[in-house]
């Protein structure tokens, strides 16, 4: 088999599998294994964490050469360790052979103390700098005012004295490591522009092509970089493993392969924009498919795609709950929730970390106390978690949180941005792998960011809800 071949072969499995069989789960398993087998593909076996290892293996049994057991695996420690931690999750979150045990997250003494220590000495030393910029001048150094605005007796300034100093002082040292351009897609591996500076790191700006050097010794050292390589037009750029971005699924890398012809289909029917809200004339045809896709993927009646992730929860969450209402979420929930929730007016209260047991407490005391002062019921109450929680990689007690709930007549929010398309034998996210009925869950959400190589995101729910 060809490496052409056999990478055709696995981009075939990998869309059947996560985005073949939408007519339900069983009749979708049923159709994936047919289809499997009448094209006669290799197949891992299905796993949320899956390496692939078992995958490398040709229709004839014989293991691909980087996969064969002579030839050393340097990173089959780090495999197996993931493999124990997955277990270890798996039993205590999806099948519950297991006991959860409640854990704090704890910074270790060492790494807080150096961290702060790390802190303290750029705040000293940039004060110091600041003081002998001022008595003998330098890059920082007050200025006449340039502009009518950089007169402070005229406007207000529009940074506060310590932003301002945080950004001259700690940020413009470090500023070369943020921010950086790429000429690549954001694939296993990216090309990341060169850039100098030559006032310290206060404006950064792109080298360009090896032209732009002084002399041919830099050009040399450039060119013999282990990691050198030129971006279109000549552009100096770096070789990098890209480690700041979410491609669960690899469409990022093999889009042209995939998706690129649909995409670009889309645009000769439709405009780029409709230049419309979505409840007036922006809904089009595509709008409508891909929520009816979503819908029937996650076992939902019905689906309302958004333009943003961020804004999925931000949006919906305000939509949904209100003055009266009371909103409990797990302390771990993602900036997006915590947003949505404040500007909800709901009244919030926080549960620790997939706690259940506490969880279940304040279900009681909500509903037995009611509001405060009043001591009228809540018009609602509405629990919000995440399938994985992005910052800390934990899976969701899922099936305890939906048992709990639906104990007390709570609604369920799950959040699958980072779950959905990446959990579960077919894909379906963290319900499927903690085998719950989406049906018990009222509000899924989710975004097309991290798995599917899109944007925007999506909530699923009943078609009144949706409405």
């Amino acid at each position: 088999m060809t490496a052409s071949s056999s990478s055709t072969l696995k981009r075939r499995s990998r869309l059947r599998r996560f985005l073949g069989g939408l007519s339900g789960k069983n009749a979708a398993g049923e159709d994936l294994k047919a289809a499997e087998s009448a094209d006669d593909v290799p197949e891992a076996e299905v796993s949320s964490t899956s390496s692939g290892i078992a995958s490398q293996s040709s229709g004839s049994g014989e293991l691909d050469p980087f996969f064969d057991s002579a030839v050393e695996d340097p990173y089959q420690d780090v495999r197996e360790r993931m493999e124990e931690l997955s277990g270890t999750d798996r039993a205590r979150y999806a099948t519950h052979e297991e006991e959860g045990q409640i854990h704090e997250l704890k910074l270790p003494a060492f790494a807080a103390y150096t961290t702060y220590l790390g802190y303290a000495v750029l705040i000293v030393c940039g004060h110091i700098r600041d003081f002998f910029s001022r008595v003998f001048g330098g890059r920082y150094a007050p200025k006449a005012a340039e502009f009518a605005s950089d007169d402070v007796d005229l406007y207000a300034p529009l940074l506060k004295d310590w932003e301002n100093f945080f950004r001259r002082r700690v940020y413009h040292r470090v500023q070369d490591c943020f921010n950086r351009p790429i000429a690549s897609n954001p694939g296993a591996t990216i090309q990341v522009l060169e850039r100098v500076s030559d006032d310290g790191n206060k404006t950064m700006e792109l080298l360009g092509t090896l032209a732009n050097l002084d002399d041919d010794r830099q050009r040399e050292i450039y060119s013999r970089g282990e990691h050198f390589v030129t971006a279109s037009n000549g552009r100096v750029a770096r070789d990098c493993i890209n480690l700041g971005s979410y491609n669960y699924l690899g469409f990022a890398d093999d889009w042209g392969v995939t998706c690129a012809r649909d995409v670009i289909g889309s645009l000769r029917n439709m405009p780029v924009s409709m230049s419309s809200p979505r409840n007036e004339f922006g809904t089009t045809t595509y709008h409508r498919e891909v929520e009816n896709l979503v819908a029937r993927f996650l076992g939902k009646e019905d689906a309302l795609a958004l333009n943003m992730g961020f804004n999925t929860n931000a949006t919906t969450i305000p939509a949904l709950m209100g003055r009266g209402d009371l909103l409990i979420s797990d302390e771990l929930n993602h900036t997006s929730i915590v947003n949505g929730a404040r500007s909800s007016g709901a009244a919030i209260r926080i549960f620790k970390h997939n706690d259940i047991k506490d969880l279940e407490k304040i279900l009681r005391e909500a509903i037995i106390m009611g509001r405060p002062r009043t001591r009228r019921p809540w018009n609602k109450i509405m629990v919000v978690v995440e399938g994985i929680y992005s910052m800390e990689g934990e899976y969701c007690d899922l099936a305890n949180v939906v048992r709990v709930s639906k104990k007390y007549g709570a609604y369920v929010y799950l959040d699958e941005a980072h779950s959905i398309g990446a959990m579960g034998p077919t894909g379906r996210g963290c319900a499927e792998y903690c085998n719950v009925d989406t049906t018990d869950i009222d509000i899924m959400m989710g975004t097309f960011t991290k798995s599917f190589g899109g944007m925007g995101g999506y909530i699923a729910a009943s078609k009144e809800t949706i409405a």
